[in-house]
């Protein structure tokens, strides 16, 4: 079956963002103001609505709330990666998207999902990355988006490949769903064993962090020289929402950078890298490589003594929701949030019996073992489903 090249343009109606100065805006709702999507509410998993930012409604107008099946699109970002996300309305939204973002409204001529998976391809993507890109910002301009070609067969063809999208995509929403409450479950069986450490309910003993450990160090705040080929470096960025150390796309430093680096932090299989700067403050990996890396200076190296605490136990409470108040009470005033090694190693920690924490490592290890065989499970779904993302948009599906 033949299909033709059809515009964005042609297919739907493109709306620009409601403008407000800082002097309008509110983070909590007020009589008589709307909310307003930003980019950072435009996720692979679809639109979030949280985190909104509030204007007077007398600034939106009505043909910019956001209705079902319009495509909302961040148009502008200093990073590459975020410009150009894109994710549909899945119902009628009485609010509006900001400035800095873009929606496509699609018409009849096209099958409003079949139109929202297209702005989920990889070759979108690509176009995207190579239009945006700026001297200092990305930006998606009006053109750039109603010049982009879609494949469009028959309406009945593209209902069809909508539908066998959105089964995918189903299929992939409810994996990620059962890995969320996996991710919450090891919190669950610390507090069901040990109780809410912020109240210490069982009367366990109490230490500082640098009481259980061996060392907590972090390397020199100079930055090494990033090298094509070398040592892999971590930052913080690299400790994963799945509760793992990535080691993929990551810096490496030279042979040089490295041995001076190590001198004063090397972490080791069984240690716990803990980050102590920005957006990502307060999260705890157990190291599982056995091979040299170094962490960057935005995290910590915590090397648990483990006749006296075990490392999985330490390393689920310092990642836990209690730990993190603590940590945010200790955070300097500065516009990036950020903990000191003082800070850290006064950490007040609850010490139940070693055999009960290898109690809960035992748990934690099953757990672990359910995660990875679902992650496995969402990797083969995604590739299935870029798979027939990439047959659809070919005519071969």
């Amino acid at each position: 079956m033949s299909t033709i090249l059809v515009k964005a343009g042609a297919l739907a109606e493109q709306l620009r963002g409601v403008s407000y100065g800082k002097e309008d805006a509110s983070d909590s709702p007020l009589p008589g103001y709307l909310p307003v999507l930003r980019a950072g509410n435009i996720t692979d998993d679809g639109l979030i609505y949280d985190d909104l930012v509030f204007v007077p409604q007398e600034r939106i107008s009505e043909k910019q709330k956001i209705r079902r099946h319009d495509v909302v699109i961040a148009a502008s970002s200093g990073s590459v990666d975020v410009v150009g996300k894109a994710a549909p309305a899945l119902a009628d939204f009485e609010g509006s998207f900001g400035a800095f973002c873009k929606v496509l409204r699609p018409n009849a001529k096209v099958h409003p999902s079949y139109f929202a998976h297209f702005f989920k391809t990889p070759n979108y993507r690509r176009r995207v990355s190579a239009l945006a890109a700026g001297a200092n910002i990305n930006n998606l301009r009006n053109e750039h988006l109603d010049d982009m070609e879609i494949p469009l067969p028959p309406l009945a063809e593209q209902r069809r490949i909508a539908a066998v999208l959105d089964r995918a995509e189903t299929l992939r929403a409810k994996r990620r769903v059962a890995l969320a409450h996996l991710d919450t479950l090891t919190q669950c069986v610390l507090l069901d064993l040990f109780g809410d450490p912020a109240t210490n309910p069982k009367g366990w003993p109490i230490k500082r962090l640098d009481e259980l450990c061996r060392g907590i160090t972090d390397i020199d705040h100079k930055m090494p020289v990033a090298a094509e080929e070398g040592w892999p470096f971590i930052s913080a960025k690299d400790l994963t929402d799945d509760g793992r150390i990535s080691f993929e796309n990551v810096k490496r430093i030279s042979d040089e950078d490295f041995r001076r680096l190590s001198r004063k932090s090397k972490p080791e299989k069984g240690d716990i890298i803990y980050s102590r700067i920005g957006v990502n403050l307060g999260k705890a990996r157990i190291v599982q490589v056995e091979f040299p890396f170094l962490a960057s200076y935005s995290c910590c190296t915590i090397k648990p003594d483990h006749e006296l605490v075990d490392a999985s136990y330490l390393c689920t409470l310092l990642d836990s929701p209690f730990m993190l108040k603590q940590a945010h009470r200790g955070v300097r005033a500065i516009a990036v949030p950020d903990l000191g090694m003082g800070e850290i190693k006064s950490f007040i920690i609850i010490l139940p019996p070693l055999s009960l924490q290898r109690e809960f490592a035992r748990r934690v290890t099953a757990v672990e073992k359910l995660r990875t065989a679902q992650r496995a499970s969402l990797a083969e779904l995604d590739a299935l489903f870029a798979s027939l993302q990439h047959r659809a948009f070919r005519g071969e599906l």
